[in-house]
């Protein structure tokens, strides 16, 4: 109800400067108004970065995650909004200094996007995943084969690593979830289950990753989980 009135309002503002203004219009002077909390999201990445540095100092070689290693760009991940955002803007970014990488990716996941939508655990059209018990179970073996869009497949490194999502930032090190701590399975060979938690990384001890995201959700008007593919292979973003 609430987007609808911010529509009418919009179709509005524009009648009256004799404008006519269509859904695609109304989501484009959304995007504009939308102020994306850019120097709180450098603030998390800096303490994010900040304590995988910290893990790989103190796990040395039992850490083996090394440029053009790519067994984690392997495979769908969900991304949450305050991601997808970060992705959108590094890719504006990477279109404005490398045309030619810029157009690869799209091309990537514009290909992706195709191959994946027909059995798309989720909405195809907005890109949203299905977060019911079932839906995350049809996640769960969606496109395990299917490599990253931003995985450059010339030199096995991300066209988009600034902007790579929080789960790619963190991936390597052992990380506390709800199965216990789980680390990438090409490290940490030989520690035994007891001692591995010395090598643990708490990437964001205040969560400020959650009222980001809230933020996000709330200005772009989209809330739940995508992926990277249906993320960058639209214009729109949807």
């Amino acid at each position: 109800m609430k987007q609808e009135r911010e529509k009418v309002q919009l179709k509005n503002s524009m009648k009256q400067i004799g404008a006519v203004v269509d859904r695609e219009t109304c989501v484009m002077l959304k995007y504009v108004a939308f102020r994306y909390p850019s120097t709180d999201d450098q603030k998390l990445i800096q303490i994010v970065d900040s304590a995988f540095a910290d893990a790989a100092r103190r796990s040395g070689d039992l850490l083996v995650c090394k440029k053009g290693c790519t067994q984690c760009c392997i495979g769908v991940f969900a991304i949450n909004q305050l991601d997808a955002e970060r992705l959108r803007r590094g890719f504006a970014e990477l279109e404005r200094r490398d045309a030619a990488r810029s157009t690869a990716v799209r091309r990537r996941a514009t290909e992706a996007w195709r191959r994946l939508t027909r059995n798309f655990p989720g909405d195809p059209v907005t890109g949203i995943l299905d977060e019911s018990e079932e839906g995350q179970k049809r996640f769960e073996t969606f496109a395990n084969e299917e490599p990253c869009p931003a995985l450059n497949p010339d030199d096995g490194t991300c066209d988009l690593y600034e902007a790579r999502p929080m789960t790619c930032r963190v991936f390597g090190p052992p990380i506390q979830s709800e199965d216990g701590l789980g680390a990438c399975e090409l490290c940490y060979q030989g520690v035994p289950d007891k001692e591995i938690g010395r090598y643990q990384m708490i990437p964001d001890p205040d969560d400020l990753e959650s009222d980001l995201l809230d933020k996000v959700e709330k200005g772009k008007g989209r809330r739940g989980s995508t992926i990277v593919a249906f993320c960058l292979a639209s214009p729109s973003g949807t």
